[in-house]
């Protein structure tokens, strides 16, 4: 492997949805460095940044039965039973939920938490309120996708955040996903929710990080006590 190989196999590779973003940066950029050069040094670190924003690196997906992987990187911010949104048809009982914030350094490429056909797609307009809290699963513009898969149900809701104005989906009713495929993503900041069929095992707690398409959330199949957690 030659240096120039390893340099290129360092690189994350950038999603297409940040292209438009980098050009306008880069351009701007461009103009202010030959007008005013500090103000161009800056938009050079900002255009920098946004190539980092929409980094999309490679993952890779345990696959087994009942297992439902993380849709997002981010923060895990609650954990528990909650009422899934009513457009989502998925019944007005608590299920199972773990919500994951992204920050604006985040990965924000969303990945399929397991396989299965999207079944429906529900769109809601709504508030930019600070995605961390509960209500903004009932209060924030969000998107909801519904996958029919093995074990019954699952929902997948992104929610935009108050730095978020665009959520952006990859996929249509009636197509099939495999575990870790990419649906989606949500520009600057936000934060995805899972709702799972009762019965399923959460292996994750508050304040721990998760990987889109690596981290495992919960496992369908998980016989036992309820996991328990230190925080060192």
């Amino acid at each position: 492997m030659t240096i120039l190989d390893s340099i290129r196999s360092g690189l994350v590779p950038i999603h297409r949805e940040g292209y438009p973003f980098i050009l306008i940066g880069a351009a701007v950029s461009a103009v202010l460095l030959w007008l005013v050069p500090p103000l161009g040094w800056i938009g050079v670190l900002i255009t920098v940044w946004i190539c980092y924003f929409f980094r999309d690196p490679e993952r890779v997906t345990p696959v087994r039965d009942g297992l439902l992987i993380s849709p997002a990187d981010g923060r895990v911010c609650l954990v528990g039973p909650a009422v899934p949104p009513a457009e989502l048809g998925l019944g007005e009982l608590p299920l199972p939920r773990v919500c994951i914030f992204m920050n604006v350094f985040d990965v924000h490429v969303n990945r399929a938490p397991l396989a299965g056909r999207i079944s429906r797609i529900a769109y809601r307009p709504g508030k930019f309120l600070n995605a961390e809290l509960d209500k903004a699963s009932e209060d924030n513009e969000r998107n909801g996708v519904v996958l029919e898969t093995a074990m019954g149900p699952v929902g997948v809701v992104q929610i935009a955040g108050l730095i978020a104005r665009r959520i952006v989906s990859f996929v249509r009713e009636g197509d099939s996903l495999a575990p870790g495929q990419r649906f989606g993503l949500i520009r600057f900041g936000s934060r995805v929710d899972v709702y799972m069929p009762v019965g399923t095992r959460i292996l994750v707690a508050e304040g721990q990080r998760a990987v889109a398409g690596e981290t495992v959330l919960a496992d369908r199949h998980a016989m036992g006590a309820e996991a328990t957690f230190r925080v060192d």
